[in-house]
């Protein structure tokens, strides 16, 4: 059976006759593209202007530069490192050849003169793992769309609630620095999303002596440990034209394997309409 359409084989020998014989026995049995090479510098060029030869026949006793020479510099290239190379190798010398041969790269060998089967079957063999091989890279690379899919995904639907999300939400590393925020927390302070980004906390927060002011970083990083969690406190957030935000606010805290806070999670809700709504009540 005529198998491995698309497949291009690359076979070098000096010698005119041998090309013939190896291109025809190769392709009565096997459709596959067949390029010729009559050196070790015809073969380089033709690797060069080739990049999809999925497999090399070089000869081994060639004028100028043999074989271990061409393998020796194709495997110096980026473009024909890869390719698997098999060694035709006189049998007198096979022991020494093969030595030689391994040693610069080559993938398998076959001594002259050479038999019709064993052509075929190792050029069979080495096709149905590159086979092997592409499938499974399709597999992969078809997972690593669909993840990268999912991904995208989640991301967008994780920006659509923080967008959409009416409380403030700042996250935190912990040293305190602003490292994400959302639309709420802008909106709520009067600052843009790159202003907000890289500020201390508790630039934000009022000053007036209670728990939030001063140390609280030091104090909240206590208790998250301990934890995990902080209950909602109420507080003021101090915008960028010095309005006072009553706020109800809320910390958690991520974790390492190993137990050490990596972020805080904060989330603030605008407490002014209800602030205002106490004060009608009373009069």
């Amino acid at each position: 059976m005529r198998r491995y359409v698309g497949f291009k084989l690359l076979i070098v020998d000096d010698h005119a006759h041998n090309l013939f014989t190896l291109r025809t026995l190769i392709q009565t049995h096997l459709a596959v593209t067949v390029l010729e090479a009559a050196s070790g510098q015809e073969a380089i060029d033709l690797t060069h202007q080739h990049a999809d030869i999925d497999l090399i026949i070089l000869d081994v006793q060639m004028p100028d530069m043999d074989g271990f020479e061409t393998a020796s510099l194709l495997k110096l290239r980026k473009r024909s490192r890869d390719i698997p190379i098999i060694f035709l190798t006189a049998a007198f010398k096979s022991e020494e050849f093969q030595r030689r041969g391994f040693a610069v790269g080559a993938a398998d060998y076959l001594l002259k003169p050479i038999e019709d089967h064993q052509l075929i079957n190792k050029i069979s063999t080495y096709f149905r793992l590159i086979e092997k091989e592409r499938e499974l890279n399709r597999i992969l690379e078809s997972r690593v769309a669909e993840r990268t899919l999912e991904l995208a995904e989640a991301r967008h639907y994780l920006e659509n609630i923080l967008t959409h999300m009416g409380e403030a939400l700042l996250v935190l590393g912990a040293d305190g620095i602003i490292k994400m925020t959302n639309p709420a927390a802008c909106q709520m302070l009067g600052y843009s999303r790159d202003d907000l980004l890289g500020m201390a906390i508790g630039d934000v927060f009022e000053e007036d002596g209670d728990e939030q002011a001063g140390a609280f970083m030091g104090l909240w990083l206590e208790a998250l440990i301990r934890t995990g969690a902080l209950n909602k406190i109420e507080a003021r957030f101090v915008a960028r034209d010095g309005r006072r935000v009553p706020i109800l606010f809320s910390r958690t805290a991520m974790k390492t394997a190993s137990g050490a806070i990596s972020d805080i999670i904060c989330i603030a809700k605008d407490m002014t309409g209800y602030v205002r709504l106490d004060a009608a009540e009373l009069n």
